[in-house]
């Protein structure tokens, strides 16, 4: 780990282990002068911070001492540096996880992103998630952020907001090393969008490695049963109108999937993220033995936003220039019910229901297609 990623690492586990007195609600002028001159290692504090613990405690059941200890070397019982994870999205974002890996912590380094979640769906998140308790929204656990103004926030040197989140990838970690290798990851979105990097003038106007990474294509399909397909359409149906009516467009669906074999050495299963019980979440075993895990992220690019309105402009002086063909929306530049219809229905072309030999059978998947034709005649969808 480097030095950057050392200090805000240690800006973040100063702000879970701070306790909260009057000197940290009300600090004194050297202390705001100090903080603003701050570079890498910023001043951070939890946001609402009795909102984020009610969630944690009573919504998803996490054992609050358990979750504190989460940040703590399990070694030495010490507070020690969370663990870099690198680059892993397209936004520039930075990534940790902390040392037990149950917990995914990601910085938001747009300022749009940031004042989205906070301002205009954090509430309906937190409505929905108290009422869902199979609700594949993310967890996040942690709203982190400066309190006030920062050099290093301004320059862009150090991120000022972070998420702490679940890790669905948890127990990858306590696999063997070739077992590790056997974990697929796949962050997928509606593939047929317009990216001005990947489709305008053979792709050129970025570098491969950016192209990688702007959308995944799962090669495969997950074959589950008609009950098991069933649930995850109608949760993510629930899980998408709140984002639709949030004017939230670009989210993912991020799918986990190792062998249903893998075992530790010791024989005993593969352990599950914390909290409250959850099919989709903890691990739903298909009929040609995988093990999949699902779980809806990134959902922080509002459709109305200044950003999305000036890249919508974009696209149209592309088409009016006439460079290439003529390109439809971005996926963070098209309507919000009309980015969750195209999400949803690229998850039930991936989930597949096999018949019991395991053939493709359009008698059984036809029930789940129907009911989700009746969903967008309804407007649930």
């Amino acid at each position: 780990m480097g030095r950057r990623q050392r200090l805000i690492s240690t800006s973040i586990l100063r702000a879970i282990f701070r306790t909260k007195t009057k000197d940290t609600k009300n600090p004194g002028l050297l202390a705001r002068i100090l903080a603003f001159f701050s570079i890498f290692q910023l001043t951070l504090s939890r946001y609402r911070e009795e909102l984020f613990k009610k969630l944690r405690n009573e919504t998803w059941q996490i054992d609050e001492e358990e979750y504190t200890e989460s940040f703590r070397s399990p070694s030495h019982g010490k507070r020690t540096d969370l663990v870099a994870v690198g680059d892993l999205g397209y936004s520039g974002s930075t990534f940790f996880t902390t040392p037990n890996s149950k917990y995914l912590l990601k910085s938001l380094p747009r300022q749009f992103e940031q004042s989205f979640f906070r301002l205009r769906l954090l509430d309906p998140y937190v409505e929905h998630m108290e009422l869902n308790e199979t609700s594949l929204l993310v967890r996040i656990t942690d709203l982190l952020y400066t309190p006030q103004t920062t050099l290093g926030a301004i320059l862009g040197a150090a991120p000022s907001h972070h998420i702490v989140m679940e890790n669905i990838l948890y127990g990858k970690s306590s696999c063997g090393k070739d077992d590790q290798k056997k974990w697929e990851t796949y962050d997928l979105k509606p593939n047929d969008y317009f990216f001005p990097e990947r489709d305008v003038m053979g792709g050129r106007l970025a570098p491969e490695s950016v192209k990688e990474r702007l959308i995944d294509e799962f090669p495969d399909k997950v074959r589950v049963s008609v009950d098991e397909k069933e649930e995850l359409i109608a949760q993510l149906s629930r899980d998408t109108k709140i984002l639709q009516d949030a004017n939230a467009v670009d989210y993912s669906l991020f799918l986990v999937r190792y062998p249903a074999s893998m075992t530790h050495a010791d024989g005993g299963d593969v352990p599950v993220p914390a909290g409250r019980q959850s099919s989709w979440r903890n691990g739903v075993q298909s009929q040609d033995k995988w093990v999949y895990r699902a779980v809806l992220l990134d959902f922080f690019w509002a459709k109305d936003a200044l950003q999305a309105k000036t890249l919508t402009g974009l696209v149209k002086a592309f088409n009016f220039l006439k460079v290439g063909k003529d390109h439809g929306p971005m996926s963070i530049t098209t309507t919000s019910d009309e980015y969750r219809q195209r999400f949803l229905k690229m998850v039930d072309a991936i989930v597949e229901v096999p018949d019991s030999a395991g053939r493709p059978s359009g008698e059984l998947r036809e029930p789940v297609i129907k009911s989700m034709d009746h969903l967008i005649d309804i407007g649930e969808v």
